[in-house]
């Protein structure tokens, strides 16, 4: 790897890495869908489901329209190969990876289930009423516990709030694992009856289990600073990924670079590149990025690579908003090149552009790619017609080359509903 990188060469880099150097499979299957989880190595959860719900969207982006049934598949079977952990936040890994997070776990009961006078301690019967739950009927989800407790003569009352934050608290200590859902709801169940033995019988050290997940991050990223490395698995012990870094760096794994551009205090950012990070001679990609995509997940990464400032607008108030409600960053070539706010309307069958903006630096055919992913993507959500508002600096164009499509007005002050949705959690 060179020792300087322009700009261009770092993004180029990064996208690889994420599995855009690479055109698109004709029938994307299984197979397809493993190799894009492995480089991103993990798959962020999110429970907002305007478009597409989080998780199902940045294998669309790196594969295009393939069958959301058999990503289920893998990730919900009843002995799944990926299981639900905090990760980078809420996220899939590979089952095999649990033992990974053994520290993490244990920090996770420090923080929450050690202190005499802490919640977990204060709620000791219900925590052990719904562990012996769990271990004499296997599997629940929240809900099939909450009316069991209504029911329950052994005990006082115990609302809803409390069953599910225990069994959230039970998950973040490893105790209990995530057994599948039923639509999104959470079946949560003892973690031996959910992971495989030998990987509940070898947790992984500490400073090894950073040092591994520095490296999958590296790999994961292709070239990236030490604070990029941290916020790809949220490790808030910057001294120990610093430590690890030393270590990869010295078993030449890692290598020291410069990004032009990439400053810290005014001076060149400390970076390094995986030592099997490509560095392709033209990257030619078209996507939509949900917001967890790690493209662009950590906000000073983006706009380091892009020279992007994102921020979602779900809570910003509907007249403050300045690009729509869930906009989706637009990836063209090697670029980030505009937002776009999607909404499936599931009614009318129907796409709604509900408003789109550019960027700097688009190629002259950004509107017609971005056309035809806008087509491919209600394809995949089985949507009949697309709908384009009237709303940003990038509408016109992109209505412009899909004459099929019908207009709208929208803006920022007109309110966008979530689609029917069950519980996230």
């Amino acid at each position: 790897m060179k020792s300087t990188l322009s700009a261009s060469e770092a993004r180029r880099i990064a996208l690889a890495a994420q599995g855009f150097g690479r055109p698109r499979p004709a029938s994307p299957g299984t197979r397809q869908l493993n190799l894009a989880l492995a480089r991103m190595a993990t798959l962020q959860i999110d429970s907002v489901n305007v478009f597409a719900r989080s998780h199902y969207m940045p294998l669309f982006s790196r594969v295009g329209p393939y069958d959301t049934a058999a990503l289920d598949r893998l990730l919900f079977a009843q002995r799944p190969s990926y299981v639900e952990y905090w990760a980078h936040v809420a996220a899939f890994i590979p089952a095999s990876d649990w033992s990974l997070f053994r520290f993490r776990m244990d920090d996770m009961r420090a923080k929450h289930g050690s202190a005499a006078d802490g919640w977990f301690e204060r709620h000791r019967s219900i925590v052990d009423w719904v562990r012996a739950e769990l271990t004499d009927r296997g599997p629940l989800r929240p809900a099939q516990i909450e009316h069991d407790a209504k029911q329950a003569a052994r005990g006082p009352w115990w609302d809803w709030d409390v069953v599910k934050h225990t069994l959230e608290y039970l998950w973040l200590f490893g105790e209990v694992a995530i057994a599948g859902r039923r639509g999104f709801e959470r079946r949560y169940g003892m973690a031996g009856d959910v992971l495989p033995s030998d990987v509940l019988a070898n947790p992984v050290p500490r400073d090894d289990a950073i040092r591994e997940l520095v490296r999958r991050a590296a790999a994961a990223y292709g070239v990236a600073t030490a604070a990029d490395l941290a916020d790809y698995w949220r490790i808030a012990n910057r001294p120990a990924v610093v430590a690890a870094i030393a270590d990869l760096t010295d078993a030449g794994e890692l290598e020291p670079v410069t990004v032009d551009g990439w400053t810290t205090g005014g001076r060149p950012s400390k970076a390094w590149a995986h030592r099997d990070a490509a560095l392709p001679r033209r990257v030619d990609a078209t996507a939509l990025l949900t917001p967890f995509d790690p493209v662009v997940w950590f906000r000073d990464r983006a706009e380091r690579l892009f020279d992007f400032e994102y921020r979602i607008e779900i809570y910003t108030p509907a007249p403050k908003r300045r690009f729509g409600y869930y906009s989706l960053p637009l990836l063209v070539g090697d670029d980030i090149v505009g937002r776009i706010d999607l909404k499936a309307d599931r009614a009318a069958s129907t796409l709604r552009v509900q408003s789109a903006w550019w960027e700097h630096g688009r190629p002259a055919d950004a509107a017609a790619r971005v056309a035809d992913e806008l087509r491919a993507a209600a394809r995949w959500q089985a949507l009949e017609s697309i709908s384009v508002s009237r709303w940003g600096d990038a509408v016109d164009d992109i209505a412009d080359v899909l004459p099929e499509a019908r207009r709208h007005d929208a803006g920022p002050a007109e309110p966008v509903a979530l689609a029917a949705d069950e519980p996230a959690g």
